[in-house]
């Protein structure tokens, strides 16, 4: 499983990498997130393209993925940019079918792997058309704004409800890379860290976004020792897969029963009415 550390930090990037992060991203995405995320308490990145060169200088092994902005008018000087400062994955969020991701890869031109954040419903009900084409090399599918496009309630359901496990048949059927959501601490979150792992291993994942709990003490407490405490979790991350790869048949079904109970939950939790 490759780990992503979204920063635009050269020294927390360094330092990811050191604990065994393989990926790196820049996130550039903000036309139109606000209006989007704005109320659901989720992270809108302040990056910007500046930064991808003094982290792709921090962290020269590591695979540095650059998230764009949706398609629009100025995404072909966007990815010449990226890539003249050392991207090795560009990822197009937000796009509703074949005409934008076609435009991208053909913008990219080889130079880095494509990667399509599948988010919309859009991409999602025009899955079979787009896959087909030649220039991608990965899907991501954002839960963010896909639950949200689906209209459920809680960030999960795509993955309780059959959505995700169609988007992976779907890519392993055409030998690309697949990965989904993000990942909270092992015992953190409505869905803790452990059972999205597991359901990374049962569908196949090949990477996931580490959450902003695996380095909020570096924002809450900079002078705390935010770096043993990071390290620490990276390494129950890492110790968990290892636990969750050798899983019988039917533990890792039993397992995908307790995911689907535990999103429900949460899912009915979210759609009652407050007092």
């Amino acid at each position: 499983m490759d780990w992503i550390q979204i920063t635009n930090h050269p020294d927390f990037a360094a330092f990811a990498v050191d604990c065994g992060v393989p990926r790196i991203m820049i996130d550039l995405e903000s036309l139109g997130k606000q209006q989007r995320q704005g109320g659901l308490g989720t992270f809108i990145s302040d990056h910007r393209p500046q930064d991808i060169a003094p982290v792709r200088a921090a962290v020269p092994r590591a695979h540095l993925v650059v998230r764009i902005n949706p398609w629009h008018a100025g995404s072909a000087e966007e990815v010449e940019h990226a890539l003249r400062h050392g991207a090795d994955s560009l990822m197009l969020p937000m796009f509703d079918g074949l005409p934008a991701l076609q435009a991208c890869a053909e913008a990219i031109g080889g130079r880095a792997r494509c990667i399509a954040l599948l988010e919309t419903r859009g991409a999602l009900d025009t899955l079979d058309e787009w896959i087909e084409c030649p220039h991608i090399h990965e899907v991501y599918v954002g839960l963010n704004d896909l639950h949200r496009q689906l209209g459920c309630s809680f960030l999960f359901e795509p993955l309780a409800d059959g959505t995700v496990d169609r988007v992976a048949r779907t890519v392993h059927a055409h030998d690309l890379r697949f990965g989904f959501g993000g990942i909270a601490r092992i015992d953190e979150g409505l869905l803790p860290g452990r059972v999205v792992l597991g359901e990374h291993l049962r569908l196949g994942s090949q990477s996931v976004i580490l959450s902003r709990t695996f380095n909020r003490e570096m924002f809450e407490d900079p002078d705390s020792d935010w770096r043993e405490t990071y390290h620490g979790q990276l390494t129950r991350l890492q110790h968990c897969e290892a636990v969750l790869a050798a899983r019988s048949a039917e533990e890792v079904e039993s397992d995908r029963l307790l995911a689907c109970d535990l999103i429900g939950k949460a899912a009915r939790t979210l759609a009652a009415p407050r007092a």
